[in-house]
């Protein structure tokens, strides 16, 4: 039960040991004030059902609710309670209610759109000329690629799922304009949108237009910005990261590119690889989905390393990326 608890967090196993601590104690702060209000309140027996039905519902609607996000703060796991009360907070509709008056037109650059003729889905069935299947879009998975540089894995995922039946590249997000991806985009007869900082962190994170466009998944490909939790709290378990080492080691801010590289070769590692994971609120502590290994020989440089990394990732992104959606059914 708890490993499942903490897959589905996408936390480290001390920072689960440590939520959990937090639920306990605030579960056990909220039943002392519950009593101790009670009495000062005068409430026995005798008192209607109906005040102690509403003190209860006070209690778990709105103290056991500040109980936890103080908790989370005082154990540092602030982010993660304020994620779950984002969660209530739009069930309940009151967020939902809030975010509306915020809304911001999409700056969608459209490309020209390539239309395929004859998909087929990984492994066809025998069809007659009658039966060849072609994609619908309403019943296609949308995923948006998030990418900074030349855009190298992004062209192998868009060329891996380029006549999928139920998977469709529909948006190239990039923080760099002039950047390469955009370039691969407007090849592939993809959108992309182009994103600025402010917008990004203290706004939106641009989660109006991904939903316009019916965006289910989000994959990130060489993209350096960190994802805001406004991203995150949009698609649970649903953004996923590649990152050029085999995590936990070389990991976390400022672990990136050749960076990653100079320090596992100043370390004197004997092998390396890549990570694919699911991506929270801290870098690269997400729940892992894939690793690979390549050896590291004496006479590599962070620049061999750096060829044989992104020999992995090309080999091995697109059909992780393919395989997870495909299991996922999202």
């Amino acid at each position: 039960m708890f490993n499942r608890l903490r897959e589905k967090w996408g936390v480290t196993p001390r920072r689960f040991w440590v939520i959990f601590i937090a639920f306990g104690l605030t579960g056990t702060t909220a039943a002392i004030l519950t009593r101790y209000i009670t009495g000062w309140l005068g409430f026995d027996e005798t008192t209607h059902w109906g005040w102690k039905l509403l003190l209860r519902l006070g209690m778990l609607l709105i103290g056991y609710q500040l109980l936890l996000l103080m908790y989370g703060a005082l154990l540092g796991e602030w982010a993660f309670f304020w994620k779950y009360e984002r969660k209530l907070l739009q069930k309940l509709g009151i967020l939902k209610s809030l975010e509306s008056k915020n809304n911001y037109t999409p700056e969608i650059k459209e490309a020209k759109l390539f239309i395929h003729k004859d998909f087929q889905t990984p492994n066809p069935q025998p069809q007659t000329p009658n039966e060849v299947q072609t994609p619908d879009s309403r019943l296609q998975t949308h995923i948006a690629i998030f990418a900074s540089g030349a855009g190298s894995n992004a062209e192998k995922i868009i060329q891996h799922l380029k006549e999928h039946i139920s998977i469709k590249v529909s948006l190239v997000v990039c923080n760099k304009p002039g950047a390469g991806v955009l370039a691969v985009a407007e090849a592939n007869g993809i959108p992309s949108l182009v994103i600025e900082k402010e917008r990004f962190f203290r706004g939106d994170a641009y989660v109006p237009v991904l939903q316009e466009l019916s965006i289910r998944f989000v994959v990130l490909a060489g993209f350096l910005w960190k994802v805001p939790t406004a991203l995150i709290d949009a698609y649970p378990g649903k953004i996923i990261n590649i990152h050029p080492a085999l995590l936990p080691k070389y990991g976390g801010k400022g672990m990136y590119g050749m960076k990653v590289h100079e320090a596992v070769i100043a370390a004197r590692e004997k092998e390396s690889g890549i990570t694919i994971h699911y991506v929270n609120e801290h870098f690269d502590e997400g729940e892992h989905i894939f690793q690979a290994t390549c050896q590291i020989e004496e006479a590599d440089t962070p620049e061999t390393l750096a060829q044989k990394i992104h020999a992995l990732e090309h080999a091995h992104f697109p059909i992780v990326v393919e395989r997870l959606l495909v299991n996922l059914k999202i």
